[in-house]
């Protein structure tokens, strides 16, 4: 693996299978009444978030201290940042600390790219902008492969506003990557010019596409992104392009619904549908420590999976 993960196309099939593998191994730990192992004894991980996001900067703190990292949270309000601080500066000073991994949320595509060339240690993404967010996309994959097994040729469906959506864009080139066949469903209006250019498929029939996925993955409406109308209303986009009940029965029996959080229930999925036995949402949840316990052993500790033994003891 590359010393910072910045984005999805970053990772070969090899590198992707060696981090599920991974997770796999480090998913055990979960069911221990010490849910800790040492790997990671004597690094720091700095938590560098620009944007508000409870899930995933617990989840990489959960997933830090599992391996013994010491974690450093530093927010922007309260901080330097909110007197003018730039990226670089902030940067310098977390070299000067000695961090050994920083894990960035910025609202501006690029910044975790930028962040590589100033630090000693290695970045890993945790969304930028409207670009990517690896690490969804790596505990998607995670997801899928539990329920499912093996993701070659399977045929992924996502869902909503991929114009605003990192996780789409970070899925869309993983699950290229494993193999998967991916179609995005959307209006016209909430898809990415460039995206024929996508290693994907694209149709704007929710109803003609649901038949035929092992997968369908509802994305949020970024209501907070959108500076425009992208759509009538709110009940027009849901009953055209919404996962209800009668959708969900329009998927084989063993496809399942993911959504990476957080819902907008009653919009974008049924209140039913994300509470169903189909439903992953809490598994993606749960998975998402796994995988980034894989990550930063991966980029920190060495690319040999030399836990096993601790974890069988």
């Amino acid at each position: 693996m590359k010393r910072h993960l910045i984005s999805a196309a970053d990772l070969t099939r090899d590198d992707a299978l060696l981090i599920l593998d991974t997770a796999e191994e480090l998913a055990q730990i979960s069911g221990r009444s010490i849910k800790k192992l040492p790997t990671l004894r004597g690094m720091t991980v700095v938590n560098l978030f620009f944007e508000d996001s409870t899930r995933t900067r617990i989840s990489f703190e959960a997933a830090a201290k599992r391996l013994s990292a010491d974690v450093i949270n530093f927010s922007v309000k309260g901080s330097s940042v909110s007197k003018g601080e730039s990226l670089k500066d902030t940067a310098l000073t977390l070299e000067a600390m000695g961090a050994d991994g920083v894990v960035i949320r910025h609202g501006a595509s690029g910044a975790p790219y930028r962040l590589a060339g100033w630090v000693k240690g290695s970045v890993v993404n945790a969304g930028d902008g409207t670009h990517e967010h690896p690490t969804q996309a790596l505990l998607d994959a995670f997801t899928m492969r539990r329920r499912l097994g093996d993701l070659e040729g399977r045929k992924v469906t996502i869902v909503g506003d991929v114009l605003h959506s990192r996780v789409a864009r970070s899925n869309v080139l993983l699950l290229h990557t494993l193999g998967a066949d991916v179609t995005l469903v959307a209006p016209p209006t909430l898809l990415p010019v460039a995206v024929d250019s996508w290693p994907c498929q694209v149709s704007y029939d929710l109803d003609a596409v649901l038949p035929k996925s092992d997968v369908v993955m509802m994305l949020r409406v970024q209501a907070e992104r959108m500076s425009a109308a992208y759509f009538p209303t709110v009940r027009e986009y849901s009953r055209r392009y919404g996962l209800d009940g009668d959708r969900m029965a329009q998927l084989p029996e063993h496809a399942i619904v993911m959504h990476p959080g957080p819902m907008n229930r009653g919009v974008e999925i049924a209140a039913g549908v994300a509470d169903s036995p189909r439903s992953t949402i809490v598994e993606q949840v749960a998975n998402g420590v796994s995988a980034r316990m894989a990550v930063l052993y991966l980029l920190l500790g060495g690319s040999e999976p030399a836990f096993g033994k601790e974890i069988s003891e």
